[in-house]
């Protein structure tokens, strides 16, 4: 039966909208998202770098190849976490799970920090994995209205399908269907989609294909915060009550 989508008690429980379906600990589940943002950052910066490696003169060809390595690591990375806190493995989905009441104040905090702090962890862990300094912070300037406008519209993409599955009884899709919206969007967006404040960050720590200078990362996470205001309304909005599988 239907159900009011701001109050669903299976909410709490869902892939990307809840904490998990096992129920664990907070620290525990703090673990899995520390764990699955570190994986999920080598998987991006360590695949841009083999791109750059394998195709020295060709930058499409280093995109696609960034782009597919990351789709393919974002199914694995959910489907292995999903179960155990959530798999939000980003602040943005994590904050407007808070906003829309399926995960606790103190949940959601320390969610965030340990996203944070796993996927800066990745970014040292996916320089050493090629033999380069652990951290070295990136020269390249991603910098105009066109690429904030971009973070924009991925992020707001990027939460609308997964509560689109969730809120609709498809929540087994949802690692699938984020990662082939991000895989999409690497393409149809200027900024290449980063739609996660703890990958921007992290991608900071690396002067590698996927970096973004540091002070490039302050507008970046601006307009991803944007976004997840802009999807939150949208949810609420498309989705007034919550369909069970």
């Amino acid at each position: 039966m239907p159900a009011d989508a701001s109050s669903a008690p299976d909410l709490g429980h869902e892939v990307e909208t809840g904490t998990g379906m096992l129920g664990l600990p907070l620290a525990r589940r703090v673990v899995a998202e520390a764990l699955g943002s570190a994986l999920l950052i080598v998987a991006v910066i360590g695949s841009g770098i083999m791109a750059t490696r394998l195709s020295p003169d060709d930058v499409g060809l280093q995109l696609l190849e960034n782009a597919i390595a990351t789709g393919g690591a974002l199914v694995g990375l959910i489907l292995m976490m999903g179960a155990v806190s959530g798999a939000h493995f980003n602040p943005v989905v994590t904050l407007v799970d808070r906003a829309l009441g399926s995960i606790p104040t103190r949940d959601a905090v320390a969610y965030v920090v340990a996203q944070i702090l796993g996927a800066c962890s990745g970014a040292v862990l996916a320089n050493a994995m090629f033999d380069l300094p652990l951290v070295e912070f990136s020269t390249k300037q991603r910098s105009s209205g066109a690429l904030w406008l971009s973070e924009v519209v991925a992020t707001v993409g990027l939460l609308l399908v997964i509560h689109g599955c969730v809120r609709t009884g498809r929540a087994r899709v949802v690692p699938f269907a984020v990662a082939a919206w991000i895989t999409g969007a690497y393409w149809f967006t200027s900024s290449t989609s980063f739609a996660n404040p703890a990958v921007t960050i992290a991608r900071s720590l690396s002067d590698t294909f996927a970096g973004i200078a540091p002070s490039s990362v302050p507008m970046f996470v601006v307009a991803q915060l944007v976004g997840g205001v802009i999807a939150a309304v949208l949810i609420r909005v498309l989705y007034p009550v919550a369909i069970e599988e």
